[in-house]
């Protein structure tokens, strides 16, 4: 019977000493990693009163208002754009905006604004970049301050989850970026 117990306890330590010998570590969460094609860009011209350029990988298509909406197919995500002209109205037409903006007020985890100013171009304008669960977390408002509102939204065909489109919001951030710094208002006729 000593035997028994002797071997019993000799199995025992030895499996505490070789379990115990190295550390057990959960698995990292993983995340996907995605990644985008470098844009390039391309100006567009139409009979409205204003130019930009778009990526490359995006389509446009104008309305009769000269408003527009800009696809990105492979991303699932739509630029809505808006062209109002200024009968002196611009506090009017710009409160509006703002206020489609804060709309998201509710739900957003935070509501981000960027000014951008090119006193050359007369474009003036602010980008909101709206955190959370909202249905659109990009929005820029430009103008000339004195003839021409140009508003848009960034919208993606999914239900909301920030946290998972967070890399394609950021991404398409830069286009909007580039499609505010391009753009250029032609000269009253």
């Amino acid at each position: 019977m000593s035997k028994m117990k002797n071997f019993g306890a000799v199995f025992f330590l030895t499996f505490i000493l070789v379990a115990c010998g190295k550390e057990t570590l959960p698995k990292p969460i993983p995340y996907l990693k995605l990644q985008y094609p470098v844009p390039t860009y391309q100006k567009i011209e139409s009979n409205c009163a204003y130019s930009f350029e778009i990526s490359n990988l995006a389509n446009i298509k104008f309305n009769n208002n000269c408003s527009a909406s800009i696809e990105y197919p492979q991303l699932r995500a739509t630029i809505y754009i808006t062209y109002r002209p200024i009968n002196n109205n611009l506090d009017e037409i710009l409160k509006e905006v703002e206020k489609l903006t804060f709309e998201h007020t509710l739900k957003a985890d935070a509501i981000n604004a960027k000014p951008y100013e090119n006193l050359e171009k007369r474009v003036f304008g602010k980008l909101y970049n709206i955190e959370g669960n909202v249905a659109t977390n990009i929005q820029f408002r430009t103008t000339d301050s004195l003839n021409h509102v140009l508003s848009g939204a960034l919208y993606f065909y999914t239900r909301p989850n920030y946290d998972s489109i967070v890399p394609a919001v950021k991404y398409m951030e830069k286009d909007i970026i580039h499609l505010i710094e391009t753009l250029e208002w032609k000269k009253q006729q």
